[in-house]
């Protein structure tokens, strides 16, 4: 998985806490704890795909401009890190005569397949609103 899910999901959960307030890349970037060129980058993305709407120039930003709890977290990893379970190597030759050389990169990529579907199940199962609701549950242990 890479961090521009975990951006596109802070980013989201943010705007869905203030529904009514425009937040600029700035604000999101600093909420994220990472370089606004980077939240720009997903937000781009997010608009992109309808999840959040921009205003440009002097007093602009980022609204939601969708259902927080219509937006699963399995939406947000196929848009951001579909394929990234799978880590980028090579394992043998498959000219070889090896039983395990030439047939350990199908075996593992099969592997690597089933788990980022049952990861995809699971983040179906939560949604941009469901995160906000428990951030706000862990809020309220600390009062």
């Amino acid at each position: 998985m890479n961090s521009e899910f975990t951006i596109a999901v802070h980013s989201l959960v943010l705007l869905a806490y203030r529904p009514d307030h425009m937040a600029t890349s700035d604000m999101i970037a600093h909420n994220v704890c990472t370089h606004p060129a980077r939240v720009r980058k997903v937000m781009a993305l997010l608009r992109k795909h309808g999840y959040v709407a921009a205003k440009e120039g002097t007093g602009g930003g980022f609204l939601l401009h969708c259902d927080p709890s219509q937006v699963t977290l399995a939406e947000m990893y196929r848009l951001t890190s579909m394929g990234s379970v799978k880590p980028g190597w090579c394992s043998g030759d498959v000219e070889q005569d090896c039983m395990i050389a030439c047939n350990m990169a199908v075996v593992m990529d099969d592997i690597f397949a089933g788990a980022e579907k049952q990861l995809i199940e699971y983040f179906g199962q939560w949604t941009i609103r469901d995160v906000l609701e428990r951030l706000r549950r862990e809020q309220e242990k600390k009062r």
